[in-house]
C-alpha cells in the first residue's frame, strides 16, 4: 500500500506543479491537445489508485489502519482540488477560443450600403462593446468555477470530518469495551484468588482429621 499511495502522491504533485502550468501557458492548440489528453490519463490512473488504495485500506493492521485511512482521504481531497482546476482551465480556454472566433467573424464580416439611405457603422463601438460582454461573461464563469471548488471543498471537508468523527467514536467503544474487560478479569481473579484459599483451607482440614483419626 505505501508504494501506490507514494506512487499516486508523486503523480499528483507533476499534475499539480508542472502539467496545469503548462495547459495554461500553452498557446498552440495541437500541443495543449498533447498536454490536455496526458492530464486526463493521469488523473484517471490517479482515480483508479485511490479506488484500489481504498481496498487497501482495509488489509491493514488495526492499529495502522486509521491513520492509512487519513492519508488517503486527504489524497483524494488534493485530487479533487486538481480535478476542480483541470476542468477551470478547460473551461477558460473554451471562453478564449469562443472569444477569438467571434473577433475574427466580427472583423470578417462584409457590410452592404443602404441605397435609399447611407448607413455608418462604428465598428470600434462594437467591438468595444462586445469585448465589455465577453470580460463580463468570463469574470461570471470564473466566480462560478470559484464557487464550485469552494462547494467541492466545503463537501469533501465534510465527509473527512465524519469519517474522524466515526474513528472516534469506534476508538471511545474500544476504549469502553477495554475497560469493561478489565474490571471482569479483575473481578475473576479475585473469585479464583477466594476459591484457592478456600480450597487450601479445606484440604489442610481434611489432612489434620485424617492425621488424628487415622
Amino acid at each position: 500500500m505505501e508504494a501506490l499511495y507514494h506512487q499516486t502522491n508523486r503523480l499528483l504533485q507533476e499534475v499539480t506543479t508542472n502539467d496545469l502550468t503548462r495547459i495554461e501557458r500553452t498557446p498552440g492548440q495541437e500541443e495543449y491537445n498533447a498536454i490536455e489528453v496526458a492530464v486526463t490519463e493521469k488523473l484517471n490512473q490517479i482515480r483508479g489508485n485511490c479506488s484500489r488504495l481504498d481496498i487497501l485500506i482495509n488489509k491493514e493492521p488495526p492499529t495502522r489502519r486509521a491513520n492509512a485511512k487519513y492519508r488517503v482521504d486527504q489524497l483524494k481531497y488534493d485530487f479533487q482540488h486538481v480535478e476542480n482546476s483541470f476542468r477551470m482551465l478547460q473551461h477558460r480556454r473554451q471562453v478564449r477560443l469562443h472569444e477569438a472566433e467571434e473577433r475574427d467573424a466580427l472583423l470578417s464580416r462584409k457590410f452592404t450600403t443602404n441605397d435609399q439611405q447611407e448607413t455608418s457603422i462604428f465598428l470600434d463601438h462594437e467591438l468595444q462593446h462586445h469585448d465589455k460582454l465577453t470580460n463580463a461573461n468570463r469574470d461570471v464563469d470564473d466566480l462560478l468555477g470559484v464557487g464550485t471548488s469552494v462547494l467541492q471543498g466545503i463537501r469533501d471537508q465534510g465527509k473527512t470530518l465524519k469519517g474522524a468523527h466515526k474513528r472516534v467514536l469506534d476508538l471511545a467503544n474500544t476504549l469502553g469495551l477495554s475497560n469493561t474487560v478489565m474490571r471482569m478479569i479483575e473481578r475473576r481473579s479475585t473469585q479464583d484468588k477466594y476459591i484457592l484459599f478456600g480450597g487450601m483451607v479445606l484440604v489442610l482440614l481434611c489432612l489434620y482429621f485424617a492425621l488424628r483419626y487415622l
